[in-house]
């Protein structure tokens, strides 16, 4: 999450008491503990943990963010999505709308940061029919996750409490672990991005009359690796490419073409935050 700071100017041409109530009012500003930021991005794609969301067509994203002084935040976020629909999960959904919340800080001065909280993933529309019988559940997933982060290295758990795992039939108990990397090179506004990270996937699913082992099936490793620059404004730059060794029998979708979700991919965008 980013935080955009607002910046009050008071004129010295003013007379004396109205530079003493905007002066006033700029120190009210500068010490409120809230802080709301806005982001909005256009990518060539949607790609979240290396699978693509959009298969390979363009996604528009954008959140809104509120965070305390005390480490305490909010925030939602969206984007359009066609995996929903394309897999037989719901009939008419085209959209990710994701709220979480949670609290972060710092330990003592030791540099070393950590986020507890937890977050929602939903899917509108209407569920298709036979979902279980094809092994298949409702794509709404529930995560709770940790992550301690120093310096430009976060490391990240994230562990599914709710009944599936998008989609993924009985899927409690999957977890994300991944380790994330945002170098920057000087003063250059330059930053390198990597990551790397181990999708689980707990639980049994529906084959026909038999069940089979989700992790067999579905687990997979991915990694991503690119730049971004970064403006004073808030406008960011960059794109990346990723790639999993997810397998064809979890992860092929009718709206790739039958082609594998996970396959490698570049993606490129442009964001703005507020």
């Amino acid at each position: 999450m980013r935080k955009s700071l607002l910046l009050v100017a008071v004129l010295g041409t003013f007379a004396a008491p109205a530079a003493v109530l905007a002066a006033d009012a700029a120190a009210e500003e500068a010490t409120s503990p809230h802080t709301f930021s806005y982001n909005i991005g256009l990518y060539s794609q949607y790609i979240f943990r290396g699978l693509t969301q959009t298969g390979r067509e363009p996604a528009l994203q954008g959140g809104v963010d509120y965070s305390h002084s005390s480490g305490f935040y909010l925030g939602s976020w969206g984007s359009n999505v066609s995996w929903v629909k394309d897999g037989g999960y719901k009939q008419d959904s085209s959209l990710e709308v994701d709220v979480y919340g949670g609290y972060k800080n710092t330990i003592g001065d030791t540099g070393i940061t950590y986020d507890i909280g937890a977050l929602q993933y939903f899917y509108p529309g209407s569920k298709e029919s036979g979902l279980g019988a094809a092994g298949l559940t409702d794509p709404n997933t529930t995560e709770i996750y940790g992550a301690l982060g120093w310096n430009w290295i976060t490391v990240k758990n994230s562990y599914v409490v709710s009944k599936g795992a998008f989609g993924v039939e009985d899927g409690r108990g999957s977890n994300y672990v991944e380790a994330n990397v945002l170098y920057p090179f000087a003063d250059t506004g330059y930053s390198l991005i990597a990551h790397v990270g181990y999708q689980y996937f707990d639980g049994t699913s529906t084959a026909g009359a038999t069940r089979i082992d989700n992790d067999k099936v579905y687990t997979y490793t991915d990694w991503k690796l690119g730049a971004v620059k970064t403006w004073a404004n808030g406008v960011n730059v960059g794109g990346y490419y990723t790639g999993t060794d997810a397998g064809d029998d979890g992860w092929k979708n009718a709206g790739t073409n039958n082609r594998n979700l996970g396959r490698d991919a570049f993606t490129f965008f442009v964001q703005k935050t507020f």
